[in-house]
């Protein structure tokens, strides 16, 4: 076995000039910029992840400042440490940044996967090469916009759709309803999230609204440390009911969540949540519960991969989430990751993520770059 011993990294921040969204009307549309780390090894091999941030007024940097503090640990250590590494580079009295502790984890996952010339998919487990996937649309002008979106996603083959949408009852409800007048027949299946921004009251009368239509889940209806609220609202209506997935994080909590009955699916992102060591574990925990794990995809490519794979590595997801409209996620990506005409994603077929970087576009739209040996 080669002993895979990192020697250098790379980090990048990138802030492209591409289409911006909302979620939700109080929120200004996002700059999402995408933190690149790139991790080599004594003898010549390349390793990388990617995680995104979105945030009002101005591209973020803190993850690739973050790292600056992270990474002399991760120098002459092995890539075979992962699992030692992850509670060390996480202990570190450094400003929490999870972001910044995902991507160190992703690229020595990606690095390991590629040593091995697999994808990262079939090292973890390889249960699957492709899986369902649902478009994730952002916040639309009007509810006929939506109905119009929600015919073109049809057409190109998805099977699902989510909306994210204004996050005011008083335009959502009408909205999901007309979508559902005109699409409802059509066999695709909907979805719902509120980005934490309903209260306990509105959000019972959207989950019975749902209900009534047949959802397939309501995403994200309160703050994600309202377990009891969620418990509640559980209790009292049928569609599925699962949270945001970017507060809570930790194993404990999120077994706590489960028995207390908080949600019907967990829910994270492997690029939020510490990586692909704590991720897999959270899995393990939703299987041995009897729930899935519907990991969030939102974000650039690298971001996608990273997930993407988790869930063909496993048995326990339903869904891949596809941002939607593809241009805006793809920036400084040679492959991309597109749902076909029959509404699934399949895994990137080289060795680790199985996605090339087009460096020069990276560069091209820095903000932050800097070396670490």
């Amino acid at each position: 076995m080669r002993d895979l011993i990192i020697d250098r990294a790379e980090v990048y921040v990138v802030g492209p000039e591409t289409p911006r969204y909302a979620w939700a009307a109080s929120m200004p549309e996002q700059f999402m910029s995408n933190a690149i780390l790139r991790l080599y090894t004594k003898d010549g091999l390349e390793g990388f992840a990617g995680a995104a941030m979105s945030t009002s007024h101005c591209f973020d940097t803190s993850v690739g400042e973050t790292l600056r503090y992270l990474l002399p640990e991760v120098m002459g250590r092995s890539v075979h440490e992962r699992e030692a590494l992850w509670p060390r580079v996480h202990s570190l009295n450094t400003p929490l940044v999870p972001q910044a502790h995902s991507l160190i984890d992703i690229a020595l996952w990606d690095l390991a996967a590629k040593a091995a010339d697999m994808p990262l998919y079939r090292l973890l487990g390889g249960a699957r090469d492709k899986i369902l996937s649902y478009a994730s649309t952002p916040m639309l002008a009007s509810a006929d916009a939506y109905v119009d979106f929600v015919g073109e996603l049809k057409d190109q083959g998805f099977k699902a759709v989510k909306y994210h949408c204004w996050c005011d009852i008083t335009r959502d409800m009408p909205m999901v309803r007309k979508v559902h007048a005109r699409h409802g027949d059509s066999g695709l299946k909907f979805m719902l999230d509120v980005e934490q921004r309903y209260n306990r009251q509105d959000a019972l009368k959207a989950a019975r609204v749902l209900d009534e239509l047949g959802f397939t889940w309501f995403e994200a209806p309160l703050i994600d440390t309202d377990l009891q609220g969620y418990a509640d609202l559980r209790r009292r209506v049928d569609v599925p009911i699962i949270p945001g997935g970017n507060t809570v994080l930790d194993l404990s909590a999120i077994e706590l969540a489960i028995r207390m009955g908080c949600w019907s699916a967990a829910r994270v992102d492997a690029t939020i949540a510490g990586g692909i060591t704590p991720t897999r574990k959270i899995l393990a925990i939703a299987e041995a519960n009897g729930m899935t794990a519907e990991l969030q995809c939102w974000g650039y490519t690298l971001t996608q991969a990273a997930n993407l794979h988790l869930m063909l590595a496993y048995t326990n997801s339903g869904y891949f989430e596809q941002p939607s409209p593809y241009p805006a996620f793809e920036y400084g990506s040679l492959d991309v990751i597109r749902t076909d005409g029959e509404g699934y994603v399949h895994a990137p077929p080289g060795p680790g993520l199985g996605v090339r970087v087009d460096w020069p576009a990276v560069e091209l739209a820095s903000l932050l770059h800097f070396e670490i040996r």
